[in-house]
């Protein structure tokens, strides 16, 4: 007697799944909605933030001359120029030869170490060591007198120094030369991320130094200098609330300051000063995020292409493999 043996798989169970709980996120949300809804009825009901009386003087003549020329003006040119010095005193970090390797590293070490609101009321009080700056021979009164002359004077005229470094040129050279310390370890970050093999290449293709690092080493480095660039922009945005302390009359804070002093409404124009940095910082973030794309283009792309091929190969049958890894 025959006897058919069949070898039946018996299908799997379908899986019940149960979804985890997770009562702490409910209790999270719970307590922020909560936060959230304090903070808007003291927002709403306080009488402190006189809004009405904000939203009039935070967009007087003076504030709106304060964010063009004072917050604006003074954050573009301190970048210009510390971006500018600190690519330098990169170089100068990464060079052969010791004396600059010093000397970079002298400056970055003063200019780190000393807070930006300092050098500020220093750079503001330099006209304490000159009372004049002029053009001409130095210590020519004891030459005078070494030759027998009293009234000897070669000096092409001058300008007074106190009136010179003050207000916004003093806060330019403060922030920017504290910029230039960060911007040149950022630099130098940038540059040491490059494959040496790429300079080594130019190199052998004839480049000098000076086209090598301004052809191929810097271009490749501004991935990894573009981000960290971006940050210490919006703080240098943020810095220049810090000029009320030379004083620079026309920028921001100062104004608003001015005004809450003037009318005994201090907090509100604190709110209005607030309003108007998150206001600016947002639209350097776009910038940033776009700038950073820009950048970026390059850079991930081949791994994604290959995953995608992969997958179109696979959907006809190929399986990927004819994809090179």
């Amino acid at each position: 007697m025959a006897t058919d043996i069949t070898d039946v798989r018996a299908r799997p169970e379908p899986i019940k799944a149960v979804p985890v709980r997770h009562p702490g996120r409910w209790v999270s949300v719970a307590v922020l909605a909560v936060l959230a809804a304090m903070f808007v009825h003291v927002l709403v009901t306080n009488p402190a933030f006189q809004w009405s009386f904000m939203f009039t003087s935070m967009f007087n003549p003076p504030i709106i001359d304060g964010v063009l020329r004072g917050t604006l003006g003074m954050t573009i040119c301190a970048m210009l120029l510390g971006v500018t010095l600190g690519v330098v005193v990169a170089v100068m970090r990464l060079s052969d030869n010791p004396i600059l390797r010093v000397v970079a590293w002298l400056y970055t070490w003063f200019f780190r170490a000393v807070p930006r609101v300092v050098l500020l009321v220093l750079f503001g009080n330099l006209g304490i060591l000159w009372s004049r700056l002029e053009l001409g021979v130095p210590f020519d009164t004891q030459l005078g007198t070494l030759f027998g002359l009293s009234n000897l004077h070669l000096r092409i005229g001058g300008l007074d120094s106190r009136d010179l470094l003050s207000g916004f040129l003093a806060g330019l050279l403060a922030l920017f030369l504290s910029e230039a310390a960060y911007m040149a370890e950022i630099v130098r970050a940038g540059i040491q991320s490059v494959d040496p093999g790429q300079g080594e290449a130019a190199a052998a293709l004839g480049l000098s130094k000076g086209q090598i690092l301004r052809r191929i080493v810097l271009p490749q480095a501004m991935r990894v200098i573009v981000p960290p660039t971006g940050n210490e922009t919006i703080a240098m945005l943020k810095d220049t609330a810090l000029l009320i302390n030379v004083p620079v009359i026309y920028e921001l804070f100062f104004q608003l300051d001015a005004i809450g002093k003037r009318t005994f409404q201090t907090f509100p124009m604190l709110v209005a000063a607030c309003l108007w940095y998150l206001a600016l910082t947002s639209v350097l973030l776009v910038g940033q995020y776009f700038l950073e794309r820009h950048f970026s283009r390059g850079y991930g792309q081949p791994a994604r292409a290959r995953l995608k091929l992969r997958g179109l190969a696979a959907e006809q049958g190929g399986g990927g493999q004819g994809v090179a890894g």
